[in-house]
């Protein structure tokens, strides 16, 4: 069975009672406020190869939150969008162009909290190879895209620790080619690893 097919099925099946996710990251009250998460949806947008790739993007360093940062497409979800695949798909036809016609939903994965008040939905859609992409030059500074298998692999998933605001923190890296995929993106692709291993 293909990859693809794997992630397929994963994220239409219940969660494996062996599958330990992960749900947030560490809540900062300065940072994420008292009140209830914003919703929100990023694409997790898989290029349909024999070895399929994924895109992602690195935030212009104009953008209030996450500046520099590796990125799904994504943001907010607005009342007037159809739920976090409607988000999703608006999000990335705003920031990279990416036609929504052009895009097979797989699946919803695992939400996932980030310390500045978001709850994510990642809404994962299979796209053709060979796609031309527009980034939005206030939001996006780099469209690329990194070979899945590299991302999925639990031996690339590093635990950083750093000292931030007096605390200890600890978080998910994921290095390809010199970038460094960090924080809430790297925790999402952990979860979608852990759901495929504890599958198989």
């Amino acid at each position: 069975m293909s990859l693809v097919a794997r992630i397929r099925d994963v994220l239409r099946s219940d969660l494996p009672h062996s599958a330990i996710l992960l749900d947030s990251d560490a809540r900062d009250p300065l940072l994420s406020g008292e009140g209830p998460p914003m919703p929100a949806a990023v694409l997790v947008a898989l290029v349909d190869r024999p070895d399929p790739g994924l895109i992602l993007t690195m935030r212009a360093d104009t953008v209030r939150r996450h500046a520099g940062q590796i990125a799904f497409p994504g943001g907010r979800i607005d009342p007037e969008d159809d739920g976090p695949v409607a988000a999703a798909l608006r999000e990335a036809a705003e920031e990279i162009g990416l036609p929504a016609g052009k895009v097979e939903i797989l699946g919803i994965a695992d939400r996932y909290r980030t310390i500045t008040g978001f709850e994510v939905t990642p809404v994962v859609g299979l796209i053709p190879a060979g796609l031309e992409f527009s980034p939005q030059p206030d939001e996006v500074a780099a469209i690329f895209e990194v070979p899945l298998a590299h991302l999925l692999e639990p031996a690339h998933h590093l635990v950083r620790d750093v000292l931030w605001q007096g605390r200890q923190r600890s978080y998910y890296e994921i290095e390809w080619e010199g970038q460094r995929i960090w924080g809430a993106t790297a925790a999402m692709i952990v979860n979608l690893s852990r759901r495929l291993a504890a599958a198989a």
